[in-house]
């Protein structure tokens, strides 16, 4: 199908049935902006401006994912054996 296929079918995916990682990106995405519009109308300097930009940005995506889902990481499917340390027996 090509590049042009997959991505139209991303895009359809995305608006039709989102899954919670596409909606905690979405918002972190949207945080983004408008802290860094906020941030530019109280004239920060740049690099300071991007950085709390996205910093605001991971928060909004953290808040959004703990409220989507309950936990914060989600739990490995294969955590059935047991972690052996090899430098502690």
């Amino acid at each position: 199908m090509g590049l042009a296929g997959d991505l139209k079918e991303d895009v359809v995916g995305l608006v039709r049935n989102p899954t919670d990682e596409q909606k905690a990106i979405l918002v972190a995405i949207v945080a983004i902006a408008i802290a860094d519009r906020y941030f530019l109308w109280i004239e920060f300097p740049f690099v300071v401006r991007t950085t709390a930009a996205v910093g605001v940005g991971f928060i909004a995506l953290f808040v959004v994912s703990y409220l989507l889902t309950g936990h914060l990481v989600p739990p490995d499917e294969d955590d059935d054996e047991e972690y052996e340390d090899e430098f502690h027996p």
